[in-house]
């Protein structure tokens, strides 16, 4: 299948590691143009290397910091002078931040939707207009299922993902107008650093096989992979979605008790 994605330029949040990375990574495979930006500039670098190495092309990476609205124009404007236009955003950013509603204080609350709403909420922002000189684009926030059935001690997370999820179907309506189509993927258990940390501190006797298949109460009885994630943003932000928009998509090997 024809993607469509030779030449366009995208700009990924939070792509140092995990999905970031592994998104950024397919999109250069497929023939895009890719700025990667993330906090910690070491990281970026080894992300950098990462994807040169697998490929042979380079990536424009800029240390930034979404929670800070200027941060979000800079890396828009930037990747603006490197390549000339913006057709692909992904606002991937974001941490876990899972407690009892008593234990999460305000300026957890501040932190959490300053990192994964308003984060997306100015990057989008700044890209709308760059999408428009160039007849449209697409836009995928990361979210979580959580925020559709939110568990126990799942705040301000599953708060904050359910926010980014109205975001998504708003942004949609407004949009569709100007040919930007926007989507979200609600990520259910991917392998990640934090769950390689919960493996290492609490079964290491296992194997990442054996631990992925534990009773995860997962449909496909496995944790998923990082690539999974990545190949359904991918297809979101390429012309073979062109029809697609509003949408939130479960990557979550059917744990979501919701569609």
């Amino acid at each position: 299948m024809e993607l469509g994605l030779k030449g366009k330029v995208a700009l990924i949040t939070g792509s140092s590691r995990g999905i970031g990375l592994e998104t950024a990574l397919y999109l250069v495979k497929e023939g895009a143009m890719v700025t990667i930006c993330a906090r910690n500039e070491n990281r970026l670098k080894e992300a950098e290397a990462y994807i040169f190495e697998q490929t042979g092309k380079e990536v424009f990476s800029v240390v930034t910091d979404v929670t800070k609205e200027e941060d979000c124009k800079r890396v828009v404007d930037l990747t603006i002078e490197k390549y000339g236009r913006l057709d692909i955003l992904v606002n991937n950013a974001g941490t876990s931040q899972a407690h009892p509603f008593e234990e999460a204080g305000t300026e957890l609350w501040r932190q959490d939707l300053d990192l994964k709403l308003f984060g997306a909420i100015h990057c989008s922002r700044y890209a709308v207009s760059y999408m428009r000189q160039v007849g449209g684009g697409a836009i995928v926030n990361l979210t979580a299922v959580i925020g559709k059935t939110p568990p126990t001690s799942s705040l301000p997370t599953s708060v904050s993902r359910a926010a980014g999820m109205a975001l998504t179907k708003a942004m949609s309506k407004d949009l569709g107008k100007d040919n930007i189509r926007v989507n979200t993927v609600c990520i259910g258990l991917i392998r990640s650093e934090q769950i390689e940390k919960k493996w290492k501190n609490e079964a290491p006797e296992l194997t990442w096989e054996e631990f992925s298949r534990k009773d995860w109460q997962i449909p496909l009885g496995r944790i998923g992979n990082t690539d999974e994630a990545a190949k359904v943003i991918t297809f979101l932000v390429s012309d073979a979605a062109s029809y697609v928009t509003g949408t939130a998509v479960n990557i979550d090997g059917g744990m979501a008790g919701t569609l």
